[in-house]
């Protein structure tokens, strides 16, 4: 597809490339992320990272890089790139001609007469990556070398030259195999053709830079374990597969036929929902049976509450139509998250996002009677935590409304830190929690038996809920909702907060304010790629994700532009305009496919700039994201439907 291919003047180009990253992930967990260019740039970077059973399923990079060099007639082409501070070396760089992304990366190098290619590949079910080479042309033969970078850690971290790494190798089919430190698999490092040799040469590479850490000040260097090369004869029209395989070593003979199987089985993109789907079935993972959602890659975490029941319809029944896959990753999220769901969590409106869940699997299709007799149970009980005495963090005050607060904790998802204290607190009543609050409520009682002791019990704190909300967080002279309520009185940053108030299915707002508050979200937090969150009008509003950690974390959630916050205002909207908000709905996700260069080429962002030209930031490839452009696809159809 032409908007993931990239030319020769781009490529070269290292200011534009090394910000273009590719990504690579499967059902284990595993990914592969490097730039273009293959640069790492970031500590995450590397093209193998594999979760580690031993380490408590936490992923570690295994292989971080591998150099190519081409050797014709005694002179020597090395095609790898490296930053050692703010020197890059080698510039394999410059030979790049092309890169396409479709249906894998593809990475063509030409040298004079040569046209040397390599494609990467992922397996989808194991923990391998695999690295196709095809000597497209040469004027003679051609030695390949491939010499691999080792670092054996966690993802977050850095490693550096020790005398405890286990630097001896293991023969295995083929190639070798290497386990640097206890507990981490073997790293089995093969290629396709028995002519090729291993030569032992046990390096530490010090000081490789990554320059993104270095930008935003984090520690940036380490230095990688390169135990030697490979070295194979090659001719015009060859092509040799190298593979790296955490565990155990893989058949090498049949890896040209494992190779072509792949890709085969990846297939093309014939469309932007393809690319959607795509990047849908890579951001859930299977560990040991147990499905859960990635929360983004290549830094967030593994089935988180709040992103998980935010994400799962998008991912499992929009995107993939498979009911089944989403009750699993449901069962298995409420499984494992008994504590936040009915006793505590520092993200308070988290466990009320269930009933959401619920709602749009309805909408999908689901028996309402059928997802209540299981579901209902697990709603009853978060409902009731919610009640006086149960939470310390939250809890129901004699006005039906949730006052959430713990002192310096940031009892939402607006959650960022400096120094140990939350950039944006917000204690109280928080608009978003008792909009959830209602709609669960309200969901639950509609669903129940009237009869029931607990619709008895629970209707009149509905009632109570719907008497006070908008009381307490309507400001008429504002013409919007505040974000929240404490003791001191409303809080009236704009913030997108309020859109949950106007967007759930159960709402306690007039269709007065609700028009209001859509008119003030309208014209001053909606951008082309995303919800703001926060007015620019406001003092505190930074437009811009960059600098220092300080400077991002000041931003993050004063301005950022959340593209997972248009799924709830395309709810909002499309319950107002009805049909009339198709085109408009459109034009704000087309938006995202013109981005699909930029960032994680071919991946949805987590983060926007507020300001113009809306640059993407954050995990490069965001469940969330995914999932409300699947969302609003689904929205789209729907209503053109009807």
């Amino acid at each position: 597809m032409a908007f993931l291919k990239f030319n020769k003047s781009e490529l070269v180009n290292l200011s534009y490339s090394l910000k273009r990253e590719i990504i690579l992930a499967n059902k284990t967990g595993a990914y592969c992320n490097t730039s273009i260019v293959t640069c790492n740039t970031r500590r995450y970077h590397g093209l193998l990272a594999v979760p580690v059973e031993k380490f408590d399923g936490y992923r570690h990079l295994l292989l971080s890089s591998l150099d190519e060099s081409l050797i014709l007639r005694g002179k020597r082409f090395n095609l790898g790139i490296h930053c050692y501070g703010d020197i890059y070396e080698p510039r394999g760089h410059k030979y790049i001609v092309d890169f396409d992304a479709d249906p894998v990366p593809c990475i063509t190098y030409k040298i004079g007469e040569i046209v040397f290619r390599k494609s990467i590949v992922l397996h989808p079910d194991d923990n391998q990556v695999m690295i196709g080479y095809e000597l497209v042309n040469a004027p003679a033969k051609v030695v390949l070398e491939l010499k691999p970078f080792l670092a054996f850690r966690n993802v977050h971290g850095l490693t550096g030259e020790n005398d405890g790494a286990r630097t001896d190798a293991k023969l295995v089919k083929n190639g070798v195999a290497f386990n640097l430190y206890e507990g981490f698999p073997d790293l089995n490092l093969q290629v396709s053709t028995s002519t090729a040799s291993f030569k032992s040469n046990p390096v530490w590479y010090k000081g490789i830079t990554y320059s993104d850490e270095m930008r935003r000040g984090y520690d940036c260097r380490e230095d990688l374990f390169v135990p030697g090369t490979f070295e194979m004869e090659m001719h015009s029209g060859d092509s040799i597969i190298f593979s790296a395989a955490a565990g155990e070593p893989v058949n090498a003979p049949s890896l040209k036929r494992r190779f072509a199987a792949t890709i085969n089985q990846i297939g093309p993109i014939t469309s932007f929902h393809d690319q959607l789907v795509r990047q849908a079935k890579s951001l859930i993972r299977e560990d040991r049976g147990v499905k859960r959602i990635v929360a983004g890659y290549s830094w967030l975490y593994t089935g988180l509450l709040r992103e998980t029941l935010n994400s799962v319809a998008g991912l499992a029944l929009y995107g993939q139509d498979d009911p089944k896959l989403f009750e699993e990753i449901l069962d298995n999220l409420i499984a494992a998250n008994q504590e936040r769901l009915s006793r505590r969590t520092t993200q308070v409106e988290a466990p009320l996002f269930l009933a959401i869940t619920l709602q749009q699997y309805i909408a999908y299709g689901a028996s309402a009677k059928d997802v209540w007799a299981k579901y209902g149970p697990v709603l009853k009980s978060i409902l009731e935590s919610y009640l006086p005495g149960v939470r310390q963090e939250v809890a129901m005050q004699p006005n039906g409304l949730l006052w959430a607060q713990m002192d310096g904790v940031a009892l939402t998802w607006m959650n960022a830190y400096i120094n140990g204290r939350a950039v944006t607190e917000r204690a109280g009543y928080q608009v978003e929690t008792n909009a959830l609050w209602y709609n669960a409520i309200a969901f639950a009682l509609a669903n129940e038996r009237k009869g029931s002791s607990f619709y008895k019990k629970w209707m009149p704190i509905k009632d109570l809920v719907e008497q006070n909300f908008q009381p307490t967080f309507w400001n008429a002279d504002m013409g919007f909702l505040a974000d929240y309520v404490d003791g001191a009185g409303q809080h009236m940053e704009l913030r997108p907060n309020q859109l949950w108030a106007v967007s759930v299915d159960y709402r306690c707002v007039s269709d007065e304010v609700i028009g209001q508050v859509m008119r003030v979200v309208n014209a001053e937090l909606v951008t082309r790629r995303g919800i703001r969150s926060l007015s620019p009008r406001d003092v505190r509003y930074k437009g811009v994700y960059e600098g220092s950690q300080v400077e991002r974390d000041l931003a993050y959630h004063n301005g950022c532009a959340f593209p997972a916050l248009l799924a709830q205002y395309s709810y909002a909207s499309f319950n107002m305009m009805g049909k009339n908000f198709i085109k408009r709905a459109e034009w704000l996700t087309e938006g995202f496919y013109e981005d699909l260069s930029k960032h994680g080429v071919g991946a949805f962002s987590e983060l926007y700039d507020g300001d113009p030209p809306h640059e993407p930031h954050g995990a490069i490839s965001s469940a969330m994201t995914t999932a409300a452009l699947l969302n609003i696809n689904w929205l789209i159809a729907k209503y053109r439907e009807d």
